[in-house]
């Protein structure tokens, strides 16, 4: 690191991270309030580095929303909907199987899906949907559920304690579940943006129990609405508390809020600068887990591209579907090919390497085109 470009306040703070030592929480605030975002992108790549050499990893996955009919009513939610408002959505479980069945002969080796949490749909149709996604590919990693869809489950559907629902649903072909619903852990700030949603310590209790289970998660952070940066640096506390304590989290991966179509609209977007500063101050501060992602869904792809100069080692999926952000007023594509993110990663002279679902690089899988040679293909609509 050459420290002649780095802020003589952060310097301390430069030296730690050299020294390997770990960053308080004082440290994580002047990194927040330093306008400096080349030291901070310097200091930040010295963790990545140390982590993950020059590899950036992205993942060949298939996004499914499967219905957005949700009890709650988030304040900062464009995506849940009422069983009778115009945009609510539930798919039905042969046409997940379809579009499954479709992805994997384009070489996915990942279904990541989450839903509302539905007031009406049972234990058997939740069990049925892993079961046959597992029956298409006994390779095919499903991961899948929120910390609130899960705890929704286990109170309201399957009726049993949190470990035996998170039991089940592994039986059934579960592989690891999502980040999702983290937000920002201050309770004042929940109680303002997602009101009846699960408390931090529930979120963190879901997470805490599978990692206990020998499971593995990512985790969030909503960030960019009424948070201050000190309800950040808490968020990333307990975030790398958990983490001390189990190893279960794979990866942290921070989203920027959208607020053009939610009643927080009035809210101002997160500036480039400011989402490279937190992804920057995230890497620093988590010295416990290896993977930094930048959601390109969020950030857009060029950013996530400047990204990789910031901290980041993961540029996240293909997706191929994305409804959340997009219902909330994102205006980025929707999927992106293999191609084009080992094109990205390139460009920013990092190396491209496909990665599983916990992070382990591996070789791509072959499509349809590269498997006709020697086996038939289901066709996509029997």
């Amino acid at each position: 690191m050459n420290y002649l470009l780095i802020p003589k306040e952060l310097k301390p703070i430069a030296e730690k991270v050299e020294a390997r030592q770990r960053i308080s929480d004082a440290d994580a605030l002047a990194l927040y309030r330093s306008n400096d975002l080349n030291a901070l992108g310097m200091i930040a790549n010295v963790v990545r580095e140390r982590k993950n050499s020059n590899y950036a990893t992205y993942i060949h996955n298939r996004y499914i929303n499967y219905s957005n009919i949700c009890v709650l009513s988030c304040q900062f939610c464009a995506f849940a909907a009422k069983k009778r408002d115009a945009h609510a959505f539930e798919y039905a479980i042969d046409e997940i199987i379809r579009v499954v069945r479709e992805a994997l002969s384009l070489g996915i080796t990942e279904v990541h899906m989450v839903g509302g949490l539905h007031p009406s749909l049972k234990k058997d149709w939740y069990l049925q949907l892993l079961s046959e996604l597992r029956a298409l590919d006994p390779d095919l990693h499903i991961k899948a559920f929120t910390a609130i869809e899960v705890r929704h489950l286990a109170q309201r559907i399957f009726r049993v304690p949190i470990r035996d629902t998170l039991e089940i649903l592994r039986e059934a072909g579960l592989g690891s579940i999502t980040g999702g619903g983290a937000e920002i852990f201050d309770p004042v700030v929940r109680d303002t943006i997602c009101r009846g949603k699960e408390t931090a310590p529930e979120w963190l209790d879901v997470h805490r129990t599978w990692h206990h289970m020998g499971g593995r998660s990512t985790c969030t952070m909503l960030y960019g609405h009424i948070e201050t940066l000190a309800h950040r640096v808490d968020h990333l506390r307990q975030l790398r508390e958990l983490q001390d304590e189990t190893g279960g989290f794979t990866g942290f991966i921070p989203f920027a809020f959208e607020p053009q179509t939610t009643v927080l609209a009035h809210i101002k977007r997160a500036s480039a600068f400011e989402q490279l500063r937190n992804l920057a101050v995230s890497r620093i501060y988590l010295d416990n887990i290896d993977h930094l992602t930048a959601y390109w869904v969020s950030l857009g792809l060029p950013l996530a591209q400047v990204s990789l100069s910031y901290g980041v080692d993961d540029l996240h999926g293909t997706i191929l579907e994305e409804k959340i952000f997009h219902m909330a007023g994102a205006t980025t594509p929707q999927q992106q090919s293999v191609a084009t993110l080992e094109h990205a990663i390139r460009e920013a002279d990092r190396e491209p390497v496909q990665r599983d679902s916990y992070y382990r690089h591996i070789s791509p899988r072959p499509t349809a085109a590269t498997r006709t040679s020697r086996a038939p293909v289901e066709p996509a609509c029997a």
